[in-house]
């Protein structure tokens, strides 16, 4: 089991930046891939931005140069840095971890964390 708790969502002014965090439970370093995703209007989770294990990442092009994934395995952290900021950007985002567990790969989610992009 692996629990993950998200933090830095809050109100921002658009052309502004954000930090968000997702601290697992245990150590990342074996995880598979972690990320985050996002409501989007029809309440579905869309992707944003994905870390492997061995440290790739993808976005999906609406966020492509101004969000960055990133992971301290110290801290068993992984971070979004989110600049300029529009009102498109707010929802609620989730943290994701893929683990293999027992020979099997197990997906698990953070509570989420609200972002407002208004002025």
């Amino acid at each position: 089991q692996v629990q993950l708790v998200e933090s830095g969502g809050g109100l921002v002014q658009p052309g502004g930046s954000l930090r968000l965090s997702c601290t697992a439970s245990k150590s990342i370093a074996g995880f598979v891939t972690m990320g985050w995703y996002r409501r989007d209007p029809t309440k579905q989770r869309e992707w944003v931005a994905i870390m492997t294990h061995g440290g790739q990442t993808k976005y999906i092009d609406a966020v492509k140069g101004r969000f960055t994934i990133s992971r301290d395995t110290v801290k068993n952290t992984i971070y979004l840095q989110m600049n300029s900021l529009n009102p498109e950007d707010a929802t609620v985002y989730f943290c994701n971890a893929n683990v293999l567990e027992e020979a099997e790969i197990r997906d698990y989610w953070g509570q989420g964390t609200q972002v407002t992009v208004s002025s």
